[in-house]
């Protein structure tokens, strides 16, 4: 256990106390934040150049994992940001300077959805746009926004999707935009720019940033040599893992003293401890898969070997059938627990809540992934598309 996981449990019952109240608030209190900073782990994938710690992902993934179980707001929030220093560890070394120079726990939010469109002009572009699902945005001081250059010399080929990165004082952060039936305290507004100039060297090429082209910016480190989608993913994928860990939780404390109007002891009843069984092996199987894949990617880039197509294809086929098993087992679980457990002055209601909510980001669900990867099995020459 990483010194960053081990300071989240230390702290779980603050964190846990902070739930209801980020929810309440629409965003992670400002005791919230203190806790995921004091623990180091939004550094944890941060290159130790700009103050972070260049840590093992399976690290990175366990510290989000114990943040989500006690708070799955903070959880997301951990996972969702806490990645974005993996990224920008392979920018322009300009740009790093100007995020982390003066202080290395700078927070940095997306989305990536290529919902903008930019202009070419002298040093740069100018982007517009309008985005949904910026989370954590509020605590954070630079933004990563997807965007697609609209330049009238270019004909033909795929459009050049584009990541462009920008200070606070450049975006407009829409404070009434996130009304939602779970992890409401993530706080993922929506972002608003108009003919914002963005310098060249504070944007990186989506599809080049995917097949690796910027490796070379930290060729000696096997972290950065992994795949941006499945890093991302692993991410998104670990904060569900803990948000599922903390339903399990809260439905273990519930039905320890459960009798249903039939007389029916919960902890005793074959149906439920069948359905617990399910849920606690699925979560199980699934950090498990997770966590081997990333290691034998690890122990391949140090040996000088790179990650194939193919292969970004089965982690993802593998990452999104992991976490839909987590989610129809909890499901099953909570469809078992009895109408008593869809009171919201229970906590298990709210965790299935957040799980649910959780399972509907693109990394989670099988729509474009299973296609992909079957696709590919046929036709090695198609391509992946956004976070394969």
């Amino acid at each position: 256990m990483s010194a960053a996981t081990m300071q989240i449990e230390a702290v779980a019952e603050a964190l846990q106390a902070e739930h209801v109240r980020s929810d309440v608030a629409g965003k992670l209190t400002d005791r919230a934040v203190a806790l995921l900073r004091e623990s180091g782990g939004m550094r944890l994938l941060q290159a130790r150049s700009h103050g972070g710690f260049e840590a093992d992902p399976r690290e990175f993934c366990a510290w989000t994992r114990a943040v989500a179980r006690h708070n799955p707001a903070a959880g997301w929030v951990a996972g969702v940001v806490g990645v974005h220093p993996w990224e920008i560890a392979l920018l322009d070394s300009q740009l790093q300077d100007e995020i982390y120079g003066a202080d290395p726990d700078t927070w940095v939010a997306s989305p990536y959805a290529p919902q903008g469109r930019a202009r070419p002009v002298a040093g740069g572009y100018l982007l517009s746009g309008h985005w949904q699902y910026s989370t954590g945005t509020d605590h954070c001081q630079w933004i990563i926004l997807g965007g697609i250059v609209m330049d009238p010399a270019r004909s033909g080929g795929p459009p050049d999707v584009r990541h462009f990165i920008l200070p606070r004082g450049d975006y407009r952060i829409e404070p009434d935009s996130w009304h939602v039936m779970g992890l409401e305290g993530t706080g993922s507004k929506s972002i608003h720019i108009v003919d914002a100039f963005v310098p060249e060297y504070r944007t990186v090429g989506h599809v080049a940033l995917s097949d690796g082209a910027y490796r070379y910016r930290r060729p000696d480190v096997p972290l950065y040599g992994l795949p941006f989608g499945c890093v991302f993913s692993a991410a998104i994928a670990s904060a569900t893992f803990g948000i599922a860990r903390g339903a399990l939780d809260a439905y273990r404390a519930y039905v320890e003293t459960r009798v249903s109007a039939a007389g029916v002891v919960g902890k005793s009843d074959p149906f439920q401890q069948e359905a617990f069984a399910e849920a606690e092996a699925d979560l199980a199987a699934g950090i498990s898969h997770v966590d081997a894949m990333l290691g034998s990617w690890l122990d391949a880039l140090a040996r000088g070997a790179t990650i194939s197509t193919g292969a970004r294809l089965e982690f993802r086929r593998n990452q999104v059938r992991a976490v839909q098993r987590v989610l129809f087992a909890v499901d099953k679980l909570f469809a078992r627990a009895g109408s008593a457990a869809i009171w919201s002055t229970r906590p298990l209601e709210r965790y299935w809540r957040d799980l649910r909510t959780a399972g509907t980001h693109i990394c989670n669900v099988t729509d474009t992934v299973y296609p992909a990867w079957a696709g590919y099995q046929f036709d090695p020459s198609l391509r992946p598309t956004t976070f394969h």
